[in-house]
């Protein structure tokens, strides 16, 4: 296949919200706000093996955008349109943004001639606070849903597919799209799933749980959360961190995500068939994934055996659960170990594999001394993959450095 020219848009808002309310479609007129911002955020625990970003990006609470990459020229006449791939970002519902370089996903449409969407959520305590009388939770699963309304809506103005729309995202990312195929709103919206290092173990938190870390927060701040400075949020909420990390010995689950029956998350999941559970699925890990993360007093052992408890048991489950409700379910492990990195086939090592640039992944140590060329070539192999899942629910055969998995 050879390489199309592709064109960028956005950013583009698919929404506005005011804090702790839903967010809604933009009113045609109005004021237009900043555009390339993104959600107020701390610095990523994940900065070590990824690097900080390189596109500093202004943060602002008016960041539901999202930037869409598509071949120049659009599908071939009579065509129904291009694959649409629409990517959620991971960083433990507390950083990242879709618009940021990394997630160009210029290399993906150019080869393999699909329309590319990256969107942006809210995160922490403006996402996913669960307060009486402040806010309802989840926000940032509602902010999801309407980004891919906006997919149905827009996505054949880029030559896109509205009726093929595959969801990919990593980590925080694929938990998303696990928890939107239980949601009722999302029927219609997707056809498929990529889950790239799903912790599915800690996809949501009790209510009871959310409540008290919601009400420990407010304590913290000392003011109304709903005027506070942006800053004083962050402080509060670095301290609820610290001390649900104190209460449960679990650092890699964040204080602020999902929550289970919170709207809308239904209160009891029902078998994945009478859902959104038809829909194909190609889920997988990373061989080394746990080597980003820090032992815990819950999570010790070497970084095999926390990667086998953390991704490899209970996605393996998950295929399972798929194929009893009729869906189509792939898997794969990626092994690729970049020369001289002292993190292995680690947590976001794909990353670079599948979206953005040499420019924006040059200070990444978990790339150790790998040239972009090497990147670049490695990289192809996953993106024919996930383009041919994208197309037809059917990865193919897989090459090196994904290892297929059979049940």
């Amino acid at each position: 296949m050879t390489d199309r020219p592709v064109f960028r848009s956005g950013p583009l808002r698919y929404a506005t919200a005011e804090r702790f309310a839903r967010p809604r479609p933009p009113v045609s007129g109005a004021p237009a706000g900043p555009v390339g911002t993104v959600c107020p955020q701390p610095p990523s625990r994940l900065d070590a093996v990824m690097g900080p970003p390189l596109d500093r990006r202004p943060q602002n609470e008016d960041c539901l955008q999202l930037a869409v990459t598509a071949p120049r020229g659009g599908p071939a006449p009579g065509s129904p349109g291009l694959p649409v791939l629409v990517w959620f970002h991971g960083g433990g519902f507390s950083s990242g943004a879709g618009i940021r370089d990394w997630y160009d996903g210029g290399a993906l449409a150019a080869e393999q001639d699909v329309v590319v969407v990256s969107a942006g959520y809210r995160l922490g305590a403006l996402g996913y606070l669960l307060l009486d009388g402040v806010s309802e939770g989840n926000l940032g699963l509602w902010d999801q849903l309407e980004a891919l309304r906006w997919v149905r809506e827009h996505i054949a103005r880029f030559g896109g597919d509205p009726g093929n729309i595959t969801l990919f995202g990593q980590s925080a990312g694929a938990l998303s799209i696990r928890l939107l195929m239980d949601v009722p709103e999302a029927s219609g919206l997707f056809r498929r799933a990529i889950l790239q290092s799903a912790p599915l173990a800690i996809a949501t938190r009790p209510v009871d749980e959310a409540r008290d870390l919601g009400r420990f927060f407010a304590a913290r701040l000392g003011t109304d959360p709903r005027t506070a400075a942006p800053e004083r949020l962050l402080a509060a909420q670095t301290l609820t961190a610290a001390e649900q990390q104190r209460r449960t010995g679990n650092s890699l689950a964040p204080a602020f995500g999902p929550v289970s029956g919170v709207g809308p998350l239904p209160a009891e999941a029902g078998p994945l068939d009478s859902r959104n559970g038809a829909v194909d699925v190609l889920y997988g890990w990373n061989a080394d994934d746990m080597s980003a993360f820090p032992e815990g007093p819950d999570d010790s052992g070497s970084v095999a055996e926390r990667t086998r408890r953390v991704f490899e048991r209970p996605l393996t489950a998950l295929r399972g659960e798929l194929e009893r409700a009729g869906a189509r379910a792939y898997g794969y492990r990626l092994d690729w170990r970049p020369p001289n990195s002292p993190f292995g086939a680690t947590h976001c090592v794909e990353l670079p594999l599948l979206l953005g640039s040499a420019g924006a992944w040059r200070s990444a140590p978990m790339l150790g001394d790998a040239d972009w060329a090497e990147v670049d070539a490695i990289g192809r192999r996953v993106r024919t993959t996930w383009a041919a899942f994208a197309r037809d629910g059917d990865p193919g055969p897989m090459s090196a450095p994904l290892t297929a998995l059979t049940g």
